[in-house]
């Protein structure tokens, strides 16, 4: 038997064990795989092929007498899979047709995505979340113009050309040079990211005493500071369903774990930092477990799927147990997001 056919199989019989994990809950065993698998395989045949499974860290047995239960390796391969093998987005017909209602009664944008995380968690029984970004607020460049004795006059220009402009006073008088130099600087470190990220990266490094130690640099991010600190949010950000995780108790989740999420639910503008390193472009994002990048959400999976309507660009998702029925949930989520934008298309 080939290296291919073994390995065809082997991701078959991991199938079978994640769905069969996913609806009961409870370690599954190399006989009620065989059976379910549809493979025509024997108990011992399927433990075989379990133990490979193991030793290559796509599942474990929590009890020696137990059956085995998914990794985070595990349900990544499963989901590639689905992923694979999966047919265009099905329109959630109850999911449209709330929308449409919702864009009729309240056609603000901020509206609807409030309606859109809500109708999400409800139908996944897991957190839900919507965000909508305006990728024309992106930094195209920064220019300091000196004015009379100390003040300078700051210009932001987007992509989009808007531009924004605010007099500061620097504090002293300072030559054209140095300010050419401080813009440079700035628009080295930060075109080409949206404008809200700018805000957030001079803050913090102004915050950073090191970054004092040169004054021009110092200087520089103290004059983009006061003019990007009153910029509008340019993210709109909804967040819904966080009592649905009290509901799996069985999924042992501690209450610091619990506690650790419902805070970074509450601090939005983590949540959308992290949304931002995840999504690099339209389609799915699915993040299992341990591939999080924040210790808080590892015992989670994130289901998110992007749509770009001209400039903005629209994101819906889910947030559950790592044991999220994963195919029923990328359909949702898929469907959902298609759902808004063919709604907003039609509303404009």
């Amino acid at each position: 038997m080939g290296s291919f056919e073994l390995a065809e199989r082997s991701l078959q019989l991991l199938a079978t064990l994640v769905r069969e994990y996913i609806d009961g809950g409870e370690p599954v065993s190399s006989q009620t795989i065989a059976h379910r698998s549809g493979l025509g395989l024997s108990s011992a045949t399927v433990r075989n092929v379990l133990v490979q499974l193991e030793e290559l860290g796509y599942v474990h047995q929590p009890h020696t007498s137990a059956g085995r239960v998914p990794t985070d390796l595990g349900y990544r391969a499963f989901v590639d899979m689905l992923l694979e093998s999966r047919t265009p987005a099905i329109s959630h017909a109850d999911v449209e047709q709330q929308l449409r209602r919702q864009a009729v009664q309240t056609p603000l944008m901020n509206d609807l995505l409030a309606a859109v995380s809500h109708l999400v968690s409800r139908a996944a029984k897991h957190v839900g979340f919507a965000l909508s970004a305006d990728d024309a607020a992106v930094l195209k460049r920064i220019e300091f113009i000196p004015l009379d004795g100390s003040q300078v006059l700051v210009v932001v220009v987007a992509r989009s050309n808007q531009v924004t402009q605010k007099v500061v006073d620097a504090g002293e008088r300072v030559r054209p040079d140095d300010l050419s130099q401080a813009a440079r600087y700035l628009n080295t470190e930060f075109a080409g990211l949206p404008l809200f990220e700018v805000r957030d990266a001079v803050q913090a490094r102004l915050r950073q005493e090191r970054t004092l130690y040169d004054q021009l640099l110092a200087r520089a991010l103290r004059l983009a500071s006061s003019t990007l600190e009153h910029l509008p949010n340019v993210q709109t950000f909804h967040v819904d369903g966080a009592a649905s995780l009290l509901e799996h108790g069985s999924e042992g989740f501690s209450t610091v774990t619990l506690r650790a999420l419902f805070e970074m639910m509450e601090e939005k503008e983590r949540m959308i930092h992290l949304l931002n390193a995840y999504i690099d472009g339209p389609g799915l994002t699915v993040v299992i477990g341990t591939e999080h990048t924040s210790p808080d959400l590892r015992r989670f999976s994130l289901i998110a799927c992007t749509a770009v309507d001209g400039s903005t660009t629209r994101t819906v998702g889910v947030i559950g147990p790592t044991r999220m029925h994963y195919s029923r949930t990328i359909a949702l989520v898929d469907g959902t997001t298609q759902a808004v934008s063919r709604v907003l298309r039609e509303a404009h």
